[in-house]
């Protein structure tokens, strides 16, 4: 572990931050300049969705400039997220020991993909489905026209908690090798996680029995995969303990 004194570590935070920065707006720049693209193929899943004749409507004034910039701007930092990673690691890194090092790793990169394929499954499986459920639900005579600020909110939260809900088996893992609890634990407490799953299903999720299910039933699976890994990671748990 190495040491390095405190305008050292403030410099080379700013370092960090600055090419953090530099990346986002790299991508952020052609991005922008097919905004309007981006944002018609985007919202594909709610334009098959509405009625025939249905449409999108713009509320705020601003909004038809200010929702593909905002769409552009997330979409920017999501593409960037390897890179963000990789920079918050370069920065902590030379603080870990050999061991913390290896194990850290694996669990980065399995944190980018699984919360990529948490976003992916909520834009491609998910939503369609949501879409379809709540206009097919909507009172006679009702004409459904969303606004697009409003498309963009709901969207973006729940891709994001569909991302931060599929990092689950790294966060089993890592309770198993910080020591806090065992696979053995868990594994007598899979009834109550499985509650826990239907229950961040419901407060993560529109009130309808779909789209809670669609999570928390992903969210068992992906706790059973992290339960199966942390007994492989179990006894470097044990030997990191007795290295101290």
């Amino acid at each position: 572990m190495n040491s390095m004194p405190l305008t050292r570590h403030l410099l080379e935070l700013r370092q960090r931050l600055l090419r953090s920065v530099v990346a986002v707006v790299l991508i952020f720049i052609p991005l922008f300049m097919f905004a309007g693209d981006i944002y018609t193929l985007l919202a594909q899943p709610l334009m098959q969705a509405l009625p025939e004749g249905g449409s999108m409507i713009a509320t705020d004034v601003t909004g038809p400039f200010l929702v593909p910039f905002k769409l552009a701007l997330y979409l920017s930092m999501l593409l960037a997220m390897p890179f963000l990673l990789h920079q918050c690691w370069s920065f902590v890194s030379p603080g870990l020991y050999r061991r913390e090092k290896r194990f850290a790793r694996p669990l980065l990169f399995a944190s980018v993909l699984l919360f990529y394929f948490g976003a992916v499954f909520a834009w491609f499986v998910v939503m369609p489905l949501l879409f379809a459920f709540f206009i097919s639900v909507a009172p006679q005579g009702v004409a459904v026209m969303t606004d697009i600020g409003a498309w963009l909110g709901f969207t973006m939260t729940f891709v994001m908690a569909f991302g931060m809900a599929f990092e689950l088996p790294v966060a089993v893992v890592l309770l198993v090798a910080s020591g806090i609890v065992t696979p053995t634990v868990l594994a007598g407490g899979r009834a109550y996680v499985v509650v826990g799953c239907f229950v961040a299903g419901m407060l993560l999720t529109p009130p309808d029995i779909i789209s809670q299910s669609l999570l928390a039933i992903p969210m068992w699976v992906l706790f059973e995969v992290g339960l199966l890994c942390s007994r492989w990671v179990e006894p470097m748990a044990d030997d990191s303990e007795a290295l101290s």
